[in-house]
């Protein structure tokens, strides 16, 4: 665990001054690309006045209430699609078109829908990540192997017991990939509606994106991307890896480390 903690901080060290000798160099304007410590010095400034964790808690409220809204209309419209085959062959096709849709493409109608309010937001989010978890929970359920199932009627197991104790648990591993999957089709899709629906209920990281490129602060823009990418990778980190590394545990797939 040391071991790649160490490796990790060495990896971001290293890239931190090739980014600074690189700027030393003149290979980029400071206008295109600032040097580490104006962005360093931003986002020290923006902690201090409480503007940089005030923006990321709005967005995370945000991308929790819509990826909830996703997950609880994603996972039955799964099970259904698999369940019955009217579903698969009707909604299981809207789904995927839906799924390949850009995010972005959701925020004119929400806007015209719903106006420059949080209903907006949440709706983009949401068509932006039930899409994904549905197809998940249907691939999922069509990949567990048939002779679990025979396996279970064959000690008396039959209809919703069958479904709920040994075809979705049987189904998880994949269907928490979908999930994860559907985290980050939820991130990008609230980050392009807070970058087009302005709102004075919130000023989420989107938000102070766009006002960086209005006002051409490459340190706001550069710093809160920083940020963003951090956020991801520590709710990889902190949720879905220990999830995933249960779950392959319990039934035996994948690579234990």
């Amino acid at each position: 665990m040391r071991r790649r903690v160490l490796a990790r901080l060495v990896f971001v060290s290293a890239l931190v001054a090739l980014w600074q000798a690189a700027w030393t160099a003149g290979l980029w304007s400071e206008v295109l690309l600032p040097p580490p410590g104006r962005v360093a010095l931003w986002l020290g400034r923006s902690l201090a006045d409480g503007t940089l964790a005030g923006a990321t808690l709005v967005t995370l409220r945000r991308l929790v209430l819509g990826y909830a809204a996703g997950l609880a209309l994603g996972l039955p419209l799964g099970m259904l699609t698999t369940r019955f085959r009217p579903f698969h062959e009707t909604v299981g096709l809207l789904l995927l078109g839906v799924q390949s849709l850009p995010s972005v493409c959701w925020v004119p109608l929400a806007m015209l829908w719903f106006g420059q309010t949080e209903t907006a937001m949440l709706f983009v989010v949401l068509m932006g990540t039930v899409g994904s978890i549905a197809l998940a929970m249907d691939q999922g359920i069509r990949s567990v192997p048939p002779i679990y199932v025979r396996a279970a009627r064959t000690m008396g197991s039959k209809g919703l017991h069958t479904w709920l104790r040994v075809i979705v648990p049987a189904s998880l591993p994949l269907v928490l990939s979908g999930m994860k999957q559907g985290w980050a089709f939820a991130w990008r899709s609230l980050m392009a509606a807070e970058i087009f629906v302005t709102i004075l209920t919130g000023l989420g990281l989107g938000h102070l994106l766009h006002y960086g490129r209005e006002l051409h602060a490459m340190d706001q823009v550069i710093g809160v991307i920083l940020v963003i990418v951090l956020v991801g990778v520590s709710f990889d980190r902190l949720i879905f890896a220990p999830a995933e590394r249960a779950l392959h545990r319990r039934w035996g797939t994948g690579r234990i480390e």
